[in-house]
């Protein structure tokens, strides 16, 4: 009885070369030999396999690109030329070879495979193999499947008018040549961006194929591991590849094809023989190149190559093919034990793995066909569409950004060697986005070139030119299609502007680029496109919003590293109640959502273009450069807006580009600076975030800061005039500080029930002053042995304070609990009978105001705006920075003074509701909002700036 599935998926793929210009491109072998070497030799083995009655289940995606080059009459052409010239070879192999008992019969056998080949394309094909493919998908053993039109990295696609170009061209050409539309897809490189399954869904693809911690990082957690698929929040089913039969056939190490009776693929004549005998049958550039004619096996180690044996070989695949079949029975049978359904085991590779690359991979597909078919009945074999009508429900998750190529996200495709490339691809989407918007039913030539502008732009979205820059292998060519695509896209868009089109010239780029004859250009016009539902979701009393802003913040729920995080939110939300309208731009966190709603705020969590591998400054560019590129998008798409507001230097970048591209507004929030958190700026990178960071004070027309000390502070680092600072003190909401009516008095596992908790809760960093805080505990320990110290936060100076707690004899007296989230926080400062907040630097201090919020005694250091929340001795203490003794001190009477502690808790509770309420602070940030935006440079009104804008 079966108790699983095997889902073998093989993904054969080639990029779109064509080029009837000339015979002299090298690269059309690429088909060529995939043809010889993979494709008939698949397909012979799928028809030995129907006549035999095995009823195997194969899964093939087969690109566009491919598809294209497959049905086209010059290519069917060019390739009989190519095997007539390897037969030619073959016959004079076998000449030259006619005495060696060795590579005598193997010439033979090549000989006689290529005219095999020969037979099979021109008498059972016709020259035409998708004919071959579509009988098996027709009898029910292949499911066909499609990829991106021109296998593009999605991820790195910017507008959602390219990526539903890729789907709905890839989904067209499919079933033009096909004869079915696909039930799936193979992503490009298992390549999966947020938001993709959406428009899979909308264009009939219920699956797509991934890799493995794609899935196993999804959130939440899969139940069944990556043995059955999930489901997408749009409804497409996620296939992960397991990780074991990919071992077994990809590992360089443990993978079958290495096998030392295996055929040697680098070890082959038109290399290894005089180059005057093999030149006749060389291309005809005269470079030496892999002609298929290889007569040594692997052999292994630094040995001499030894030659290679035919029945050897076969053997092993056949002793292999049976390996892999034990193997996923023992996996089955342990799988079957524990789940609830009947696991599917996703085996995936590259098609042209199997026959050029691993010479015996078809005889191994073959032998391990009929295993599961004839020796056992724990393995049957599946496709991913027949597993989701067995099992229709599946588990919903969120899935976020992944492929399979190195390192498992973006890397190839976005790293030294072809990161240049997108920013012309990001600018031909933008270009092709505005020419349908200006041509919106276009005729004639004009309809000619703008649909040939959506051809280039595809092909150079092609993933393999990226892919060959960063593996340094064809790269002269990679480069050159890319630039040809790039400067064919441009002149088409400055004919169609200018109005001359030159139609000799446009003839001969359709002819050389011809693929998808039935494109559309209108597919890339405007609609509600990357940022899907922001218009639906958009107030419909537009008219009586006060403003509508840009927000930039590298800082937003649920990303919290300081009170940066919680400042953007509490403000935002607040100005959304008052009739602001609110976009806040942030950064990606994984599980969450590209684009929501959240209490009135338009969230848009924006993905860095490369997020391995970086060091912090060049995160912060990237991280830049995609925030700049999205609010484009935004801006011109669901614009105007009236102002940017940036916060902080980390997001100052993309604010200075915004502001000029759309002369916009701009406010900026410094909620600290390097030099006062370093005290003083001592190295290359707190020089370089110093400069940023007065950067942005200049290019803001409005800089607020959140205390007295702040205000000084910036004038003096930056020399900014008074008049253009804005001081509003940071806020807090007290009910979101009260402790959850569940949490009771209970001080375990933090303290015992007699000890009184002397809370800390911050980024353990030198700034904050924790040092202070243990230095100061024998003391207080000495006049109060009941206090417990809970130190609240992670940061880099954990493991120094913990061995300093240590030394100090107190680390049984000091709990380091590390993260704290807002749940913990509230219930810690419900139990605390001090709150301490011994900072040596502070702009302000958010978690002095969420103690006092909390009704919980503080005691702060005398710096920054610390001093400016607490009034000394009549709701709080304030001490001397750094001072151990004072600290001391006032801790212990903090301490003692039970009544008196209370009663400065009260004080703080009510100044906290009435200087501190975020929505005295909001309407602060209105006024601001306000003079910026009826006071404007060289005497402007607003409107005559909004008509500027508009224009």
């Amino acid at each position: 009885m079966t108790k699983g599935y095997l889902s073998l998926v093989l993904h054969a793929h080639l990029p779109f070369i064509h080029h009837p210009e000339s015979e002299e491109f090298i690269e059309e072998r690429w088909l060529f030999e995939a043809i010889t070497e993979s494709y008939i030799p698949l397909l012979d083995v799928f028809e030995r396999l129907a006549n035999d009655g095995v009823d195997f289940r194969i899964t093939m995606s087969m690109t566009p690109t491919l598809l294209s080059m497959l049905s086209s009459p010059m290519l069917q052409k060019r390739y009989i030329k190519y095997i007539d010239n390897l037969i030619a070879l073959s016959k004079q192999e076998c000449k030259r070879t006619k005495k060696d008992k060795a590579f005598f019969p193997l010439s033979t056998m090549y000989r006689e495979h290529f005219i095999h080949i020969r037979k099979r394309f021109i008498q059972t094909y016709e020259g035409d193999l998708i004919n071959g493919f579509k009988r098996f998908q027709a009898s029910g053993h292949l499911e066909l499947i499609t990829s991106s039109a021109t296998h593009a990295f999605l991820p790195y696609v910017k507008t959602e008018q390219a990526l539903r170009a890729q789907i709905e061209n890839a989904v067209r050409i499919h079933t033009d040549l096909l004869g079915r539309a696909p039930q799936g897809i193979w992503l490009p490189e298992c390549g999966f961006v947020e938001g993709l399954d959406r428009i899979l869904k909308e264009y009939g693809i219920t699956f797509f194929l991934t890799d493995t911690h794609h899935v196993l990082h999804a959130s939440p957690k899969p139940v069944h591991d990556v043995y059955g698929p999930v489901l997408t929040p749009h409804g497409a089913a996620a296939f992960a590849r397991d990780h074991e039969t990919s071992k077994q056939v990809w590992s360089s190490l443990e993978g079958y094809p290495g096998d030392y009776d295996y055929r040697e693929y680098y070890k082959d004549i038109g290399y290894d023989l005089d180059y005057d005998y093999v030149l006749p049958y060389l291309h005809p550039s005269g470079v030496r190149l892999n002609t298929g004619i290889k007569y040594y096996r692997i052999t292994g180690g630094d040995q001499p190559k030894e030659p290679y044996y035919p029945e050897w070989a076969r053997e092993k695949a056949a002793r292999h093919a049976g390996n892999f079949m034990f193997n996923r029975e023992k996996q089955i049978e342990h799988l079957s034990g524990i789940m609830d359904r009947k696991p599917i085991i996703v085996a995936s590779y590259d098609a042209e793995l199997f026959g050029h690359w691993w010479y015996e991979g078809p005889m191994w597909i073959e032998f391990l066909c009929r295993k599961i078919h004839y020796d056992q009945d724990t393995v049957g074999m599946i496709t991913p569409a027949e597993y989701l009508q067995e099992y229709p429900d599946n588990q919903q998750c969120e899935l976020s950004f992944s492929s399979w190529g190195r390192g498992g996200y973006g890397e190839v495709w976005l790293g030294q060697n072809n990161e240049w490339i997108y920013r012309h691809l990001h600018q031909m989407e933008e270009r092709m986005i505005e020419l349908a918007d200006s041509y919106e039913e276009a005729e004639g030539l004009r309809l000619r070139a703008l649909n040939q502008a959506s051809r280039e732009l595809m092909l150079a979205q092609s993933s393999d030119w990226a892919f060959i820059m960063d593996t340094q292998t064809m790269v002269e060519y990679a480069i050159k299609r890319t630039n040809n695509h790039i400067g064919r896209f441009q002149r088409i868009y400055e004919n169609v502007k200018q109005g001359e089109i030159d139609e000799g010239w446009l003839r001969e780029v359709e002819a050389r680029d011809s693929i998808f004859p039935h494109v559309d250009y209108r597919t890339y016009r405007s609609k509600p496109v990357v940022l899907q539902g922001i218009r639906e979701a958009l107030p419909s009393g537009r008219q009586q919003m006060h403003s509508r802003i840009i927000m930039l913040s590298w800082e937003f729920p649920p990303m919290t590293i300081g009170g940066l995080s919680r400042h953007v939110f509490d403000l935002s939300r607040t100005l959304v109640e008052q009739g602001t309208e609110v976009h806040v731009i942030t950064t990606y966190v994984n599980g969450y959502p590209a684009y929501e709603i959240n209490q009135g705020i338009h969230v848009h969590r924006v993905r860095t273009y490369q997020e391995q591998n970086l060091d912090f400054m060049d995160w912060v560019f990237q991280l830049n450069l995609a925030m700049t590129d999205y609010t484009k998008h935004l801006i011109r798409n669901y614009g105007p807006f009236d102002l940017i507001h940036a916060h902080d230097w980390l997001v100052g970048q993309a604010a200075k580009t915004l502001k000029h591209a759309f002369r916009l507004p701009l406010v900026a929030t410094i909620h600290a600076t390097e030099h006062g958190r370093n005290q003083g700026v001592h190295s290359e990178l707190q020089y370089r975030i110093h400069n940023l960071e007065g950067q942005l004070t200049y290019e803001a027309w409005r800089v607020i800061v959140c205390s007295k000390h702040m205000v000084q502070e910036i004038k003096q680092l930056f020399h900014l005039p008074a008049e253009k600072i804005d001081m509003i003190p940071n806020g807090v909401d007290p009910a979101l500080i009260r402790a959850h009516p569940s949490d009771s008095d209970a001080k375990e596992p933090y303290a015992l029930p007699e000890e009184k908790v002397v809370l800390f809760v911050g980024r353990l960093v030198r700034e904050k002053g924790v040092q202070v805080l243990l230095q100061c505990i024998p003391a207080v320990l000495d006049a109060c042995p009941e206090a417990k110290f809970v130190i609240g936060g992670s940061g880099a100076m954990m493991e120094e304070l913990q061995e300093m707690a240590r030394a100090l004899g107190i680390a049984h007296k000091t709990a380091f609990i590390g993260f704290v989230d807002d749940q913990t926080r509230n219930h810690l400062l419900h139990i605390a009978s001090a709150a301490v907040f011994p900072s040596l630097y502070e702009p302000f201090g958010i978690v002095a105001l969420e103690a006092m919020a909390a009704g919980t005694p503080v005691i702060v250091s005398g710096v920054g705006g610390l001093q400016e929340i607490i009034q000394h001795g009549e709701d709080g203490f304030t001490v001397l920075p750094g001072d151990v003794p004072s600290l001391s001190a006032h801790l212990v009477a903090m301490l003692q003074f039970e009544d008196m502690a209370r009663s400065m808790a009260k004080k703080a509770f009510q100044k906290v509701n009435t200087l501190y309420d975020w929505d005295r602070i909001a309407e602060q940030t209105s006024v601001t909002y306000n003079y910026m935006l009826n006071k404007l440079p060289d005497g402007l009104l607003y409107k005559e700036l909004a008509a500027a804008r508009e224009a």
